[in-house]
């Protein structure tokens, strides 16, 4: 069940029916912790409903890994207080290992010792496990530390995992973010649904329009890039950089419209992260929700900056190896993390140089930094596609010999370039008219009008006709 497939239109819309029968109910009731109850009980079975639909074995493992979270952050006393952390670490990462690493860890070492190996075994990867394995240990983690409570309610701590929105591909949510709203009021309410149906909206086209249409020439570009022009091959690169933004902020979008629907807030993953000045910028602006859970969880724990510059850098480069290899059990991801690790620790490096602040002011060396910090980023994701390396060093090849073979200049990639600029565009010159920092480009409308109604609906229509029909799933369920 995805977000852009019929079966999840009828179930996203008996869950809400559910939910505004618990909000008619709460009216009579005066929002008695009985109805919250109630709410949250048809949030988490319709959870493992949606993440059932998958492999309903999948949800004996999540639950499995919610019971280790809430018994070991809820055990924590004095004496033992270290040994439950580890456990509720330690073994939600041996169960990632197993079902995502093993065999790339076997065939890796088998290869490095000339050993054979008569075959692997075949372990079916759960969708989002990465991602609900972070959230379970952002709780464990959180609660020793002293930043929540450890949780008496397991159906708190198994919505907080849960919680389909953002249950398979993200943005992964801490748990000081998220349980909090579970004390709250929070129900399906008008405003609530028109702003969140106008990000799913949003999501969708750039989804289902974009997205799904441009994987077919980067698809086949990627399959056999010996055959096609340079020209074509850097335009099936600069291509699947929209792709990706457009599919993975795309899901975000409809993650964050979907639970802003039933009146849960989640943040934003993306911010616009292709007009980046550097790498460090990027970071900030891809992805936000791991790159803040790896500083908060991996880089600042192996003391961040706070040991000298050569352990920084280690540490950045540690950070970003890992991250690299959360993405995917391939060497392909491991060099893409590497290569952003590099470019990272270089610009913390020449940050430190005198005049670098008057140059940052320049607005040509802005512009400039802008479109280098896109092709850097966009060369870095030949690997992130490439499906091993031989691939990959054909796509550089073709571009750096600047090869000869067949042109195609795809409409759809020069579309999603297009699109892409004026959305930036238009973002920039809206935070420099309302005078606040550039929040990625989301208009509102309002829906309670007829002027709003017939452009949202405009919008809908042009996004039905122009989507792509063929089956394309998310990139990052995957992962």
């Amino acid at each position: 069940m995805t977000f852009n497939s019929l079966t999840f239109a009828i179930f996203f819309a008996i869950v809400c029916g559910l939910m505004a029968l618990t909000n008619i109910n709460a009216i009579k009731a005066k929002l008695s912790d009985h109805i919250l109850r109630l709410r949250h009980w048809v949030l988490l079975l319709a959870s493992y409903v949606f993440y059932g639909w998958w492999n309903w074995k999948c949800c004996l493992l999540m639950l499995g890994l919610t019971l280790v979270a809430y018994i070991c952050a809820g055990s924590y006393s004095r004496s033992r207080r270290k040994l439950y952390v580890v456990l509720g670490v330690v073994f939600p990462l041996l169960i990632l290992g197993i079902f995502k690493y093993f065999n790339f860890f076997i065939d890796s070492f088998c290869d490095v010792f000339g050993i054979s190996r008569a075959g692997s075994l075949n372990i079916l990867l759960p969708v989002g496990i990465s991602f609900y394995t972070f959230q379970s240990l952002s709780y464990t983690i959180d609660v020793y530390r002293g930043k929540i409570k450890a949780e008496k309610s397991f159906k708190n701590v198994a919505l907080y995992i849960a919680f389909f929105p953002q249950l398979v591909a993200g943005p992964i949510v801490k748990a000081g973010e998220y349980i909090p709203q579970l004390y709250e009021d929070r129900n399906i309410s008008l405003n609530n649904f028109q702003m969140g149906i106008q990000f799913f909206a949003l999501g969708l086209f750039k989804k289902i329009v974009i997205a799904d249409n441009i994987s077919t020439f980067a698809d086949a570009v990627y399959e056999c890039p010996a055959e096609f022009h340079a020209i074509t091959v850097l335009l099936a690169v600069a291509a699947y950089s929209v792709q990706i933004y457009c599919d993975f902020s795309g899901y975000s979008d409809m993650a964050v419209g979907c639970a802003k629907c039933l009146g849960y807030d989640l943040s934003r993953n993306f911010n616009l992260p292709y007009i980046s000045r550097n790498v460090t910028e990027f970071w900030k602006r891809w992805h936000i929700s791991l790159s803040t859970w790896l500083m908060e969880y991996l880089y600042i724990p192996l003391g961040g900056n706070r040991k000298g510059k050569a352990r920084r850098y280690i540490n950045l480069m540690l950070t970003m190896l890992i991250g690299g290899l959360w993405h995917g059990a391939a060497w392909t991801f491991v060099a893409w993390g590497g290569l952003h690790g590099l470019a990272l620790c270089l610009h913390k490096l020449f940050m430190g140089r005198p005049g670098y602040g008057k140059m940052r002011d320049n607005a040509l060396v802005s512009a400039l930094s802008v479109l280098g910090t896109f092709c850097f980023v966009s060369l870095c994701w030949i690997f992130f596609r490439a499906g091993d390396f031989r691939t990959a060093m054909e796509v550089f090849a073709a571009i750096f010999t600047w090869q000869q073979g067949v042109m195609h200049p795809s409409s759809w990639a020069l579309l999603g370039l297009g699109c892409l600029a004026i959305a930036t565009l238009a973002a920039w010159i809206r935070s420099r008219k309302l005078g606040i920092a550039i929040e990625g480009y989301y208009p509102q409308l309002e829906l309670n009008t007829v002027p709003g109604l017939l452009v949202f609906f405009c919008f809908v229509g042009l996004t039905l006709g122009l989507a792509y029909t063929g089956e394309n799933p998310f990139i990052y369920f995957q992962f």
